[in-house]
């Protein structure tokens, strides 16, 4: 063993002996999903995380391969504020790719490294019990002025019920969730895949909720990385416009969860290799760690 190796698994193993049979919840975007050599390298990391003693539940989207798919199919995909407009056609574009596609393939790459995953989404077990989003005044970036927004058949979390979610857990599965709720009536509704991490994570009384990007985390205008934040300095960062787009609901998500009792929440790449286990196991990190602020 090289002395590098050496001092990774002495910095590694007080980490290790903290986070033993604590919940992580890990939520993966379509971009990580897209590249099969990603995935495959990003779930040899759950994989180690699991080995540990670490409990991981996956959440993922798919916002990538659902655009591909619908552009092929000669549906416009809307998005605002980082977020989907779903029609009629767009649902079923988004249960075809996250239901199915995406949640199969990371499950096959779970299994080759190991671990017992088992796929689900929202609606099973009744986990996310959502309501449909009424039309809202949104801010229009481009023309900075408000519109009223129908997102369609997008789903506002109303409450979630971890009983399958903890059966799973305490069978040493890892649940690989797609983000899809349901309401009372039966109807399927598309979710943005960060809510439902955040709002996982929180009534599980997660460890930590880690947010998997295309991006090494939140970065200031300079495109330098923030490697530490607190609430308070996101919503700044927000209402500087320095946050903005996709990473919005992402940094929302994460500022939510904390209030909630997540006790740490990380943005980090999926691109690069290790960062998973560098932002858990190591004193500098990865990626972009949010923490609370003196005033909680």
């Amino acid at each position: 063993m090289n002395p590098d190796d050496l001092h990774l698994l002495r910095q590694a193993l007080p980490y290790i002996n903290r986070f033993k049979g604590k919940t992580f919840v890990v939520k993966i975007g379509g971009e990580i999903a897209d590249d099969e050599a990603t995935l495959h390298s990003f779930c040899e990391e759950v994989a180690l995380l699991a080995q540990v003693g670490i409990r991981i539940v996956v959440v993922h989207g798919g916002g990538k391969q659902a655009t591909e798919l619908s552009e092929q199919l000669g549906i416009e995909p809307k998005m605002v504020q980082g977020r989907r407009v779903t029609d009629e056609q767009t649902l079923d574009v988004v249960m075809m790719v996250f239901a199915g596609k995406i949640n199969t393939e990371i499950l096959s790459a779970l299994r080759e490294m190991g671990v017992d995953a088992v796929g689900i989404s929202g609606v099973d077990g009744g986990i996310v019990n959502a309501v449909k989003r009424p039309p809202k005044k949104v801010l229009n970036e481009k023309t900075g002025k408000e519109e009223l927004v129908d997102y369609g058949h997008v789903g506002d979390i109303d409450s979630i019920d971890t009983r399958l979610l903890t059966t799973l857990l305490a069978a040493d599965f890892v649940p690989v969730m797609a983000s899809l709720g349901g309401d009372d009536d039966g109807n399927v509704l598309n979710i943005n895949a960060d809510t439902v991490a955040s709002e996982i994570a929180s009534a599980l009384r997660a460890e930590k909720l880690i947010l998997v990007t295309d991006v090494e985390g939140i970065l200031r205008e300079d495109k330098s990385l923030i490697s530490r934040t607190t609430p308070r300095e996101v919503d700044a960062l927000v209402k500087a416009g320095v946050i903005r787009g996709g990473m919005i609901p992402k940094a929302q998500s994460a500022v939510e969860a904390l209030k909630d009792g997540v006790q740490t929440v990380h943005i980090i790449s999926g691109k690069k290799s290790s960062t998973l286990l560098g932002e858990v196991f190591t004193d500098t990190g990865s990626g972009t760690m949010l923490h609370r602020d003196a005033t909680g």
